[in-house]
């Protein structure tokens, strides 16, 4: 097991240490963005480890800020917070990186390569995303919440949600909900600048198959693949779905360099 590094980001009562762990290896490199309240150890950034041990890659994991081994609270938490997070460790990588992002981590990654495209980098290979919840703040939290939830989140800022993924309920703040908004997507056309993969459970409560459908609908300039899972859930993480994400990455590793280069 590889040690636990940290990452400082912010500066004053912004700064939080970001725990990441990284393999060592060749180019191009695995980048995991998991899902809200998930940590850097769970079933997929293992099995992403694994195939990063097996062919020898580097591959690079984080703890957004209030998960897992991260400092800061997790009820600061925003969009913006936890996209400057996954920037700050994606700069600690070298060469291209396929971007592999789950639920909330499949927004996130749509935003890192947008801006690594604005910044003129074509370091991001290709992006894998699993049950991409883009938008999320807006179309999955919001939209959803009953009357008496909306009014709860006016009147007190925060709203408590039971999970099906946790004995403890998630805290959804207004916070988050307000600093969505400046990172949306829907509504106009999606150009990462890289070929985009999504893997999606025909049986997802959380992201529905119509959600990711909308995302290939506005993925005009990038090839993209679509896989549904019939039987599949949110966390895709039985052995079947752990190998399936497996080889969709694998894939993307072996894409030509010639196809790469980015019209900017």
């Amino acid at each position: 097991m590889e040690s636990i590094g940290y990452v400082e980001v912010g500066e004053g009562a912004e700064a939080r240490s970001i725990a990441t762990i990284r393999r060592e290896g060749a180019a191009p490199g695995i980048f995991w963005l998991g899902g809200y309240r998930s940590d850097m150890t769970g079933s997929k950034a293992m099995a992403l480890d694994a195939l990063g041990a097996e062919k020898g890659l580097a591959v690079t994991r984080l703890d957004y800020s209030g998960h897992g081994q991260s400092g800061g609270a997790f009820l600061d938490g925003t969009i913006s917070r936890w996209l400057e997070e996954a920037l700050a460790v994606f700069a600690l990588t070298t060469g291209p990186q396929v971007v592999v992002g789950s639920s909330m981590g499949g927004w996130l990654a749509l935003l890192l390569a947008r801006e690594m495209k604005r910044q003129g980098s074509d370091r991001v290979k290709a992006l894998v995303l699993i049950a991409p919840a883009v938008d999320m703040t807006e179309e999955l939290m919001l939209g959803q919440f009953t009357k008496k939830e909306k009014k709860a989140l006016k009147e007190t800022g925060m709203i408590l949600q039971p999970s099906d993924y946790s004995d403890q309920p998630y805290p959804i703040t207004a916070r988050l909900i307000e600093d969505g908004r400046k990172h949306l997507m829907f509504g106009k056309g999606i150009d990462v600048g890289a070929p985009v993969t999504i893997l999606q459970g025909g049986r997802d409560p959380d992201v529905p198959r119509d959600h990711a459908l909308k995302l290939v609908q506005h993925l005009l300039t990038d090839p993209v693949t679509f896989t549904l899972v019939p039987d599949g859930d949110h966390r895709l993480s039985r052995e079947q779905d752990l190998e399936l994400l497996q080889a969709a990455v694998a894939r993307e590793l072996t894409v030509p360099p010639e196809q790469l280069v980015l019209e900017l």
